[in-house]
């Protein structure tokens, strides 16, 4: 069998996706960094992977989440995206939005099935994030969506403890009203 001689055989052969591939990928995910809900949901109606995740493990729900975008959220979850899908971090969408201070996108992703309770490895949940970062209007509503302020994370702290480690005056204050919530001389 005779050889093609406009293939050269030396060049190794490339495994993976090629660069067309690539660069739409990182417009998928810039499209859920700008929280572009109208062109997510186009691509999704093509047969998008609604769960697609980036190199990090971060999926659409997880960028569009972190930054903001509750309209992108709901797009992507009306697609049957998990709204609980953790990144390689063991981060949740819910974390990062009630990080970043994004009460819109904790509701939203509560609304479709987010686990109130779901921590990342440490044991850190949304409402020990909110509380550390003085998210009062979240912490609110994880509390009336039945975040447990007693929880603990692998440090042994509560919500209301790390909100008063790191200062987060109204949070802790917040907290140490609610009924049930223990402090630590408590014997929790």
């Amino acid at each position: 069998m005779q050889q093609d001689p406009n293939i050269d055989s030396r060049e190794p052969v490339r495994e993976g996706p090629d660069e067309e591939t690539i660069a739409f990928a990182q417009e998928v995910f810039n499209a859920a960094r700008r929280g572009d809900a109208a062109l997510l949901d186009v691509w999704l109606h093509k047969g998008l992977p609604p769960n697609l995740r980036n190199d990090k493990g971060d999926s659409l729900v997880m960028l569009s989440s972190y930054h903001g975008h509750a309209d992108a959220v709901r797009v992507l979850l009306k697609h049957n995206a998990d709204p609980g899908l953790r990144n390689d971090n063991g981060q949740t969408p819910i974390a990062g939005a009630a990080f970043k201070g994004f009460a819109d996108v904790v509701e939203t992703l509560l609304d479709r099935g987010a686990d109130v309770e779901g921590a990342s490895p440490d044991g850190r949940t949304a409402l020990m994030i909110a509380a550390m970062f003085n998210r009062v209007g979240i912490v609110e509503l994880l509390l009336a969506r039945g975040a447990n302020p007693d929880a603990r994370d692998a440090g042994g702290l509560s919500a209301r403890e790390a909100a008063a480690k790191m200062g987060a005056a109204d949070t802790a204050a917040l907290l140490a009203k609610v009924p049930g919530a223990r402090g630590p001389a408590s014997g929790a």
